[in-house]
């Protein structure tokens, strides 16, 4: 497996488009498309908030019936979320605009919506994109990088990300792109996440695949701890690879799911470094733990932790906040076999042990906190498990973005 360049078209037969459509943005690009030819097996995860966007409802729908699927039809700027069967409509009129500018059956489009709870979407405007953007898909890696940008809100950059293996002597690739920085929770913000794949897979095995994989990649971010209304991962294989299909749980599919960990992973750190206002990727890193949920637990107690985050955006060494935050967590451990270090491109440097404070340099300490990427590495000390979460820091820009948001 190697990375390679592009996001959701640089797997074989998938192309993009994207538009300014002006839903909400203005000298933007605010729509895209995502299409292939060649009919799509699908898996989706979505939010497990009660509240579910229509868009949420509609790719739900789809994925129930189980039939191949075409394209999606991506919007910023309106969430269309607690929008009534007018939301509802809306989605049957963007999936049956794109049916007949693509030539496909209305339900083999999704949609997805990203912005604004309780507006209406503007209909004909999303008509009129899907019109515009038909006659200009393209495979080429650019059309996939303009589309990762059409689908941004308060995103400060694109975030695309894509890996080739070889099954059976055939290039496989899985490539993808997403959006958030903020509303970000997931527990499967607003988040979401649209993979390709040239791979032949069975739709079981495909679902089987994402549903596992991401427990331990979105669902191990947090930006604010407000899980969204229209969380959404969609991948999507169109088998134009030609590899032999995958359709039992061989070496083969062990290898695709290595290989789509890897693109998730990414994608998600994406997410969780570009959180609203925030100047620093926040990564912990569990050890030592009974098993793999006692250490997811512990992780994400710690990156969601407010006073931590702070301390983060403020290079403090305060350890305290962590082993706190590790304590309220609900797991059970031992404080006295608790062991903290912080890690950067700076270096490392080990803090606590044993549940007592290490004589360490606060100068060294805030040297390696400065960096655009900081790790916790706490080590519980009572077993092999082990798991990550991502975060960001928490700073004045955050509360600046949210306060006006809908203005």
């Amino acid at each position: 497996m190697k990375q390679i360049p592009g996001g959701v078209t640089a797997a074989k037969g998938f192309q993009a488009a994207s538009t300014a459509a002006k839903i909400k943005y203005q000298n933007r690009q605010d729509m895209a498309l995502l299409y292939s030819e060649a009919p799509c097996a699908l898996a989706g995860v979505f939010t497990t908030n009660l509240v579910k966007a229509a868009p949420v409802q509609w790719d739900k729908a789809v994925l129930d019936s189980k039939a191949p699927v075409h394209a999606v039809v991506i919007n910023s700027g309106i969430a269309n979320a607690c929008t009534g069967e007018e939301g509802i409509s809306s989605c049957r009129s963007t999936a049956q605009a794109a049916a007949q500018a693509l030539q496909i059956p209305a339900e083999s489009v999704l949609v997805a919506s990203t912005g604004v709870i309780g507006m209406q979407l503007p209909t004909q405007k999303l008509m009129d994109g899907v019109a515009a953007m038909a006659p200009a898909l393209g495979g080429e890696l650019s059309a996939g990088e303009a589309a990762s940008k059409a689908i941004m809100t308060t995103d400060t950059k694109n975030k695309e990300f894509a890996v080739q293996l070889v099954l059976d002597g055939k290039p496989v690739t899985i490539g993808g792109m997403c959006k958030g920085s903020g509303m970000i929770h997931p527990n499967m913000c607003t988040m979401l996440s649209f993979i390709t794949t040239d791979a032949a897979i069975s739709q079981e095995l495909l679902l089987a695949a994402l549903r596992e994989d991401v427990q331990d990649t979105y669902n191990m971010i947090s930006v604010d701890g407000d899980t969204s209304t229209n969380d959404t991962v969609l991948l999507l294989a169109n088998g134009q690879a030609q590899n032999t299909p995958i359709t039992c749980k061989n070496e083969a599919y062990a290898a695709f799911c290595q290989a789509l960990h890897a693109v998730n992973e990414e994608l998600a750190k994406k997410i969780a470094g570009d959180g609203e206002g925030c100047t620093a990727l926040f990564e912990v890193t569990v050890t030592g733990a009974r098993d793999k949920q006692e250490a997811r637990t512990v992780s994400k107690a710690v990156i969601t932790s407010n006073l931590t985050k702070a301390a983060i955006f403020g290079h403090d060494a305060n350890w305290g906040r962590i082993l706190c935050a590790m304590g309220y967590s609900g797991a059970q451990f031992d404080p006295e076999k608790v062991q903290l270090a912080f890690k950067s491109a700076a270096g490392s440097i080990t803090i606590m042990k044993n549940g007592t404070a290490l004589d360490f340099s606060e100068e060294t300490a805030k040297e390696i906190l400065s960096q655009p990427h900081v790790t916790v590495l706490a080590d519980l000390g009572q077993g092999d498990a082990q798991a990550t979460a991502w975060g960001c820091d928490l700073t004045f820009d955050y509360v600046k973005i949210n306060a006006d948001y809908r203005s």
